[in-house]
């Protein structure tokens, strides 16, 4: 039996009391709200609706109740009803049931049906249906963040249900693409050295989102914000996925790896106006959602639909509520913000100097220790890698992809932009003193070629996501080395592998922040695909079977992350607070080519040699980019003790591309030979 009364308006959503739990919700221009209660998640009517008075219950923008006898595990939805002026996007259906906006979990059930949240028809037998949680009924013993510092740190992005749902993963059937599955190969992870795991969306999205009727394989369309995704648990308890989520951080933490969020601010599941009722429509669109000056349609700045509009106080507030919950609910240990950039437009979308929202972030106390990491850009041609408002935000570095991408290749004129790379981008950041490593470097993302696809395509291969290949990126900077796609020409499949050890090494060594795509190590392919966002099958998944196919890929790359300390081009002490100029500066870095201290900057060249000192330890590295189609012969300076110990050679394989503890065989006094498309590293 329940019992209720008026409740108070000092926290949204579900807040649990001494006798049941506070509900409130944010609708300024309701005239009615109801509380609808269900006994299970497959129930097709309510067993309580509880009538708000707008007397009693409405305080302000604000509806809330207070219920007796609420337990955690009630299900719950709401109904409201206000003005409907479409022309106005104001679209109050009063027979749709809407998932509270703070609600900590979902639960579809079997008789969701997504078409039945679109137009104006009541969904009530076929609702998503919030949960109540106990959020502080979980037991995290000793957790504790490990706090890598940005110069220490290495991300691994990884997709939650990809990573172990092949069935060569090892996995039980019952654990395969779910956090559970995450904790079975966390032994993996650390055998590999990454120091952080970037997942992607896990917020409660629906999967059925696609219009060619495959799935949401991505997740980059939230359907809550508070909620993680109930299909990657392998506990399918009420409460299951919230605690199992729970359990792979605590698990990760406790491994020295911490948990990154791809988190999706800046647009909804609820797409155009022929999308879908979930949530925030029904509770106030004008104020959730950039509008057009007309105010007659949604502003698509995030190329999925709609964009949130994170300028206006509720949104902004919900953002960062959100965020507050993840550190501290959940203890995740920082976020990657998916079109960062559109969170610096105003509520008519147009971009600001001095954005609240971003700036709110970057200085909020709560959100001090963690990671922050945008991509500085949006899908209406914002960009904004260099110049994102706030001072501790870390950028993707789409720069860097590209022209690394384009040097390797072998591309002319890149010489330049190639070695602004490898430094930490002085060019784009070195007037950002306060943060002298902005730049998470990255050749291949979840979004593009994989990279053992980038170096076995010229083209991309979509046509299975029933676009007519007409999605993706078409600039891609890729190259097959002479077949299309899957060869057994040994001569190609050695230069692939060679170039694609070229690139591990220049991403993990380079100034600034590495990230690795999940499979990157083992050669990983989509077969051509870039942009698998619909593609939850066996060819995205991770195949396990490529750590033995393709095992000189996957010990190059480990040896890498072992020695990457020793091996790095320039170091930087993130506890000095020195200016970008300044690393440089201590690392002593010169410039040789072919002939020491000449080097070559012209439109031709193709290849430098960088020579630097450990800043630490004093020792000296001479590094040879050769992406030139010949073998160059490479003047050496005179080593300390008289010799230099090869410590990578790209071009060489079994065992010897990557040699640490040299004997005598690796020693060189005056020259090196580079061969053609090659990276080398000498120390002394």
């Amino acid at each position: 039996m329940f019992l209720t009364c008026g409740g108070v308006p000092d926290k949204l959503g579900v807040t649990f009391t001494s006798e049941g739990a506070n509900f409130c919700v944010y609708a300024r221009l309701a005239k009615t709200v109801e509380l609808l209660f269900f006994d299970h998640k497959d129930a097709k009517k309510p067993s309580h609706i509880f009538k708000l008075s707008d007397v009693a219950n409405r305080t302000a923008y604000y509806w809330h109740i207070s219920v007796k006898g609420v337990k955690a595990g009630q299900l719950y939805g709401f109904r409201v009803d206000g003005p409907y002026r479409p022309s106005r996007r104001n679209e109050f259906y009063p027979e749709k049931v809407l998932l509270d906006p703070y609600a900590l979990l979902v639960e579809r059930g079997k008789n969701f049906c997504r078409d039945a949240a679109l137009g104006k028809q009541s969904n009530i037998d076929k609702c998503l249906k919030g949960v109540v949680v106990d959020i502080d009924d979980y037991d995290w013993g000793e957790d504790f963040h490990p706090r890598h510092t940005f110069a220490k740190t290495v991300i691994y992005e990884m997709h939650v249900g990809g990573f172990t749902r092949h069935p060569s993963s090892g996995v039980g059937d019952d654990k395969r693409g779910t956090y559970a599955g995450i904790i079975e190969k966390i032994p993996y992870l650390k055998e590999l050295g990454i120091t952080a795991v970037e997942l992607m969306p896990v917020y409660q999205f629906d999967p059925s989102e696609h219009h060619a009727g495959l799935v949401n394989y991505w997740g980059y369309s939230p359907i809550s914000l508070f909620s993680v995704h109930r299909e990657y648990s392998a506990d399918q308890s009420l409460l299951g996925p919230i605690n199992e989520f729970r359990d792979m951080v605590k698990a990760l933490h406790a491994a020295d790896i911490e948990v990154i969020l791809d988190v999706v601010y800046n647009h909804t599941a609820e797409g155009d106006k022929q999308g879908p009722t979930y949530s925030f429509r029904g509770f106030d669109s004008s104020d959730y959602y950039i509008l057009s000056q007309d105010k007659k349609h949604y502003m698509n700045f995030s190329g999925c639909g709609n964009t949130l509009n994170g300028t206006h106080s509720v949104v902004r507030r919900m953002i960062i509520d959100s965020l507050h919950f993840w550190v501290e609910k959940m203890h995740i240990d920082g976020f990657r913000f998916d079109l960062a950039s559109i969170l610096s437009r105003d509520e008519s979308g147009h971009p600001m100097l001095s954005p609240p929202t971003l700036w709110s972030i970057d200085t909020d106390p709560i959100l001090a220790p963690v990671k922050l990491i945008a991509e500085a850009w949006d899908a209406g041609g914002l960009y904004q890698v260099g110049s994102l408002a706030g001072q501790r935000w870390r950028e993707w570095n789409g720069h860097f992809r590209d022209d690394v991408r384009r040097f390797v290749k072998g591309d002319h004129g890149m010489i330049t932009q190639f070695v602004a790379r490898l430094i930490g981008s002085p060019d784009i950041y070195g007037d950002r003193s306060l943060e002298p490593a902005k730049s998470v470097n990255f050749i291949t993302c979840h979004d593009g070629f994989t990279l053992a696809d980038l170096v076995s395509y010229n083209d991309k291969h979509n046509q299975e996501n029933g676009e007519n290949n007409g999605d993706g990126c078409d600039h891609n900077f890729s190259w097959n080395h002479g077949v299309e796609g899957h060869t057994t020409d040994p001569h190609i499949l050695k230069l692939r592998n060679q170039q694609m050890k070229n690139m591990m090494v220049i991403n993990l060594l380079s100034l600034g922040t590495p990230m690795l795509l999940m499979g990157d190590e083992i050669a990983r392919t989509q077969k051509g695909n870039n942009n698998g966002y619909c593609q939850d099958n066996i060819d995205f998944w991770l195949d396990w079977g490529d750590l033995e196919k393709n095992s000189e890929q996957f010990r190059f790359t480990k040896a890498l992350l072992d020695q990457r300390n020793m091996l790095e081009f320039v170091c930087f002490d993130e506890s000095k607070r020195n200016s970008l100029h300044d690393i440089i500066a201590q690392a002593r870095i010169s410039w040789h080519g072919v002939k020491l201290n000449k080097p070559n900057w012209g439109e031709d060249s193709h290849s430098i040699a960088l020579e630097s000192q450990h800043p630490d330890c004093g020792g000296v590295s001479f590094v040879i980019f050769n992406a030139y189609w010949e073998a160059l012969q490479f003047e050496l300076p005179k080593a300390r003790h008289g010799k230099w110990l090869r410590a990578v050679d790209t071009s060489l394989s079994d065992g010897n591309d990557i040699h640490i503890e040299g004997d005598k065989k690796h020693w060189f006094k005056d020259s090196y030979l580079a061969a053609p498309r090659s990276v080398v590293i000498l120390t002394c």
